[in-house]
């Protein structure tokens, strides 16, 4: 009887097991078809590129088996959402993640997404692996964060995320990994962060954290990599640090932290890597610091560390990179400092040591930089140090080094720079120098050093030459000229000989050439008016005689220039007349005559500058007037015969110009009465065409054929008025070109920007505005003709991140003052003033040096004293000034406005419309709170010179955005205050 019971209980299970299946089943493909909708219900909310990139994702595929990024268990549930790197745009909003139960991966790093993290992110329940970094995701970190119990790894870095860290974070106990890295967060490091001591890496660094580090710290013992560099912490760094004694990296760099290392870092025995630069530490290290035997990189710069480095240091037998620069560290350095060997970067710049240099650095042959200079290190150069075949960057000046410079110049064969001024050097320049085949900066200034200059130097690709300071006898030699890569030449303060080489004028990179106090004679030779690139000039105290070439006033870009304490002769070429870039001058103790260049620097110079010369005059409030002009043209065609050379062709130009522009004028009526047959008029323009220039290639023709007839594929870009060409000529000469836009009938849509670019630039010469050749007004094709710039423009600059990178904070700053200058010579220099009205990052042009260019004067207008100067709205949307807005009155003061924004967003790195509009722009402002989130981030923080460079610079920024446009200043005190 009991085995029919048993059957039918098995088969009452068997009916129960049926039963209930047939409920789970329907529901299992209920919650899959649930997690299928909501994958497609976000990917309809993303941009169309996105939608496409994700074409696998379709009603009619299984999500499971095609579509791309979605893994799923056996049972068919997304378990894994992985979309890294696939550029998708949109937002976060719209993904359900309640409908993922079963997810345990959700990785969507380095796309577009933008907007919050949505609350429902806690719903996520068994997800162990969160990637949200590399994104424009912004908003506060949700606190639902800390509801995920199940998380191994999280990473939100590189988000604009603003607010501070939700407390609840430090509910997930069990979490190994916490990346929050390079965001805009604040506010405290919370204190329960010691309840995590799961964590084995965690990474805040780079953002505006604040406060104290938090004891509780010291609860981490499982913790190897912290990284809270690039805040603004402040206090100690606390005792229980010590207690970590798992760390192997420890990054505290660019804070405010103060006082001394604590003793208890001798713990950390696992130590590999320590970052604390660019904080407030002072007092000595202490001796525990011995103790960190594992220590590979050690980073304790621009802080106020003073006293001894522990003479345990001889036993860091690991160590690659020590940087200790900016400090005051005193005593000898520890002897067997590089014992182990494999010390690449060496650099305590700017400390106090004393004392030999390390005996262990002659066999320390991994060193790839070496910077040891501004100590009071002694040692017999020829002695101390050995062979490096990987030194790149060497620097030993401002030390007692002594000897003479017998190396093995062919084993440097990596040396880039060899800088070795202010020591006690003697001997002669070895020849053998030029066996160093990459060096490309050489300093041997202020040494004592004797002999001629090798002229194996011409072997190398110098960009550097600096042996000013010595007793450097002979001739310059003629070989000088191959190097015509050369940036920098000093030589002055030595005892040379002879003429000014003529082939100088080969070295077309120099920016600075100085070749005073020494003995030179003759003329200066007139091949350096070739040297377009040169922006300083001495050759004061020599023994030169003759007339000043005419050539000199070429150098379009020269600032400064000094002739002083020679013995030239005759006038001052009216050429100077063209140095607009000019901003101090020294002639004095020379025997000058007649009338003084009409340009600023001379007008203004002090009587130090044009004292003991025969009979100058002028207009200087130090000189008499000239008699009259008669007497002046003849004291000038007395002085110099190609003067009146000179004379006629620019005369001639101007003529030129007037009839040109008075048949541009009369043009302008035609154009509107008919059209131009193009095959008759296009050899000979066909129209009204000026080129004041010397080059015979810039004709029509040419222009035209050179754009294959302003065809597409030649556009560099496009204003409101006109397309921009990059024109070859047949000479390889490379020429902007800006076509007018024309209606059908073949007139010029805006005849009125046309003349206006015209009329203000034919009269405009400046190194920082963009030089307009010419023009032509045809039927067919108008259009002028400028020089080429070849970066572009400043906001195409900014907008691509290599490109920004490489524009640093002085470049940044130089770009700034280009821009002041050309916008203070067109307001205070130029009769009438010029209003650009127009000033925005698209409208400023960045050469191959970073030298800004102002463009597009479409739309500027001369500012008439005796008119309203009532006029049409104009300018670019962000960069107008508010004034704009109920009044057409145009002054200066809305250009001054617009260079505010510009430098903002020269220094923000993109446009401060959100910055502007919701500052008040008042002063002082938060230096951490600038520098923490509101300068460019994609490069370095500031720091000493830079860091103060740039606050001046804000300031005035700031003061050029004020409402009232009466309170801003002048464009000539913003460049004042800048230069």
């Amino acid at each position: 009887m009991a085995c029919p019971t048993i059957f039918y209980q098995l088969f009452f299970l068997l009916i129960l097991l049926i039963f209930l299946l047939s409920f789970h089943v329907p529901s299992a493909f209920a919650a899959i078809e649930s997690e299928t909708n909501a994958l497609l219900t976000w990917k309809a909310t993303l941009d169309d590129q996105s939608q496409s990139f994700l074409s696998s994702w379709t009603a009619k595929t299984n999500s499971c088996n095609s579509w791309f990024g979605i893994h799923c268990d056996e049972a068919g549930s997304v378990t894994n959402i992985s979309l890294r790197d696939t550029g998708l745009k949109g937002t976060l909003q719209s993904l359900s993640f309640s409908s993922f139960p079963n997810l345990l991966h959700l990785n969507v790093s380095n796309n577009s997404f933008h907007g919050n993290i949505p609350s429902q992110i806690g719903n996520l329940s068994r997800v162990n692996i969160l990637d949200f970094s590399l994104n424009q995701i912004s908003g506060s970190i949700p606190k639902e964060i800390g509801m995920l119990g199940s998380l191994t790894y999280i990473d939100l870095s590189n988000n604009p995320f603003t607010g501070t860290i939700p407390t609840s974070i430090t509910n997930l106990t069990n979490l190994p990994v916490l990346y929050i890295h390079e965001t805009e967060i604040s506010g405290y490091i919370p204190q329960e962060i010691g309840l995590m001591k799961s964590l084995i890496q965690v990474d805040l660094s780079v953002n505006s954290l604040s406060g104290k580090i938090p004891t509780s710290m010291g609860n981490l013992t499982n913790l190897s990599e912290l990284y809270f560099n690039g805040n603004q912490l402040s206090g100690s760094i606390p005792q229980e640090i010590g207690m970590m004694n798992s760390l192997t990296v420890l990054a505290l760099s660019n804070n405010s932290l103060s006082g001394s290392i604590p003793t208890s870092i001798g713990n950390l025995t696992n130590l590999i890597s320590l970052y604390l630069s660019d904080n407030q530490l002072s007092h000595p290290i202490p001796r525990q610091f011995g103790q960190l035997t594992q220590l590979s990189s050690i980073f304790l710069a621009n802080n106020q560390f003073s006293g001894n480095l522990p003479s345990e240091m001889n036993n860091f037998t690991f160590l690659e990179v020590f940087i200790v620069y900016n400090n005051s560290f005193s005593g000898h350095l520890p002897e067997d400092i590089c014992s182990g060997g494999l010390i690449k970067a060496f650099a305590i710049t700017g400390n106090n040591f004393s004392g030999p240099i390390p005996r262990s650095f002659k066999n320390c042959t991994s060193l790839v930089r070496l910077r040891i200079e501004e100590n009071q290190l002694t040692g017999n150069i020829s002695e101390v140090f050995g062979v490096y075949p990987n030194l790149k960057y060497m620097d030993l000046s401002g030390n007692k080094i002594f000897g003479e410079l017998l190396w093995k110049w062919e084993d440097f064969s990596s040396l880039l720079a060899l800088k070795i001024s202010k020591n006690n050097l003697s001997g002669f320049i070895p020849s053998a120098i030029g066996n160093a085949p990459l060096l490309q900066w050489l300093d041997l200034s202020m040494n004592r050093l004797v002999g001629t200059i090798p002229k194996e130097l011409n072997k190398l690709k110098l960009l550097e030459l600096s042996l000013q300071d010595n007793n450097i006898s002979g001739e310059i030699p003629e070989e000088i000229g191959m190097l015509s890569d050369l940036e920098t030449l000093s030589l002055a303060a030595n005892n040379l000989s002879g003429a000014i080489p003529k082939q100088i004028e080969d070295c077309s990179k120099l920016l600075f050439l100085n070749l005073s106090k020494n003995s030179l004679t003759r003329s200066i030779p007139l091949e350096i008016g070739k040297l377009h690139s040169l922006e300083s000039l001495d050759l004061s105290q020599n023994l030169l005689t003759g007339k000043i070439p005419p050539q000199l006033g070429e150098l379009e870009r020269l600032e400064t220039l000094n002739l002083s304490r020679n013995m030239l002769s005759g006038s001052i070429p009216t050429s100077f007349d063209d140095l607009s870039g000019l901003t101090m001058v020294d002639i004095s103790y020379n025997e000058l005559e007649g009338p003084i260049p009409h340009i600023k620097p001379f007008q203004e110079a002090s009587f130090e500058a044009l004292r003991n010369n025969s009979d100058l005059c002028g207009e200087n409030s130090r000189l008499k007037a000239c008699a009259s002009p008669a007497i002046n043209n003849a004291n000038r065609k007395k002085g110099s015969k190609a003067n009146s050379l000179i004379i006629a062709p620019v005369v001639g130009v101007t003529v030129l110009i007037i009839l040109f522009v008075g048949g541009f004028l009369v043009l302008r009526g035609r154009i509107k009465g008919r059209k131009f047959d193009l095959e008759k008029d296009e050899p000979n323009c066909g129209g009204t065409c000026a080129i004041w220039s010397n080059d015979k290639d810039l004709q029509y023709e040419n222009i035209v054929n050179a754009t294959n007839m302003f065809d597409s594929e030649y556009c560099i870009g496009t204003g409101g008025y006109g397309i921009v060409y990059k024109a070859v000529l047949p000479t390889n000469r490379v020429v902007a070109v800006k076509k007018l836009h024309q209606s059908q009938n073949g007139e010029m849509i805006d005849f009125k920007a046309f003349t206006s670019e015209i009329t203000v630039l034919m009269n405009i010469r400046h190194r920082n505005i963009v030089k307009l050749y010419g023009f032509c007004s045809h039927a067919q094709h108008s259009f002028l003709v400028y020089e080429f710039i070849e970066r572009g423009s400043l906001r195409n600059v900014l907008t691509h991140d290599e490109q920004a990178v490489e524009l640093g904070w002085f470049k940044r700053i130089n770009v700034i003052k280009g821009i002041a200058n050309a916008l203070a010579y067109m307001h205070h220099d130029c009769s009438p003033p010029i209003i650009h009205r127009d000033i925005s990052s698209n409208n400023v042009l960045l050469d191959l040096d970073f030298e800004a260019h102002v463009s597009d004067f479409g739309t500027a207008r001369h500012l008439m004293p005796d008119s309203s100067n009532w006029t049409s709205l104009a300018g670019t949307f962000g960069y107008t000034a508010p004034e704009l807005a109920y009044t057409m009155a145009v002054n200066e003061k809305c250009d001054v406005y617009s260079f505010g924004v510009v430098t903002l967003e020269i220094i923000m790195g993109r446009h401060p419309g959100d910055f502007i509009s919701s500052s008040s722009l008042s002063w002082p402002i938060d230096k951490h709170t600038l520098f923490g989130s509101v300068i460019d981030q994609r490069l370095p923080t500031p720091q000493n010179r830079a860091s103060d460079a740039l606050m001046h610079t804000i300031k005035l920024a700031f003061a050029c955005l004020i409402t009232n446009p009466q309170f801003r200043p002048t464009m000539r005190e913003v460049s004042s205050q800048l230069n």
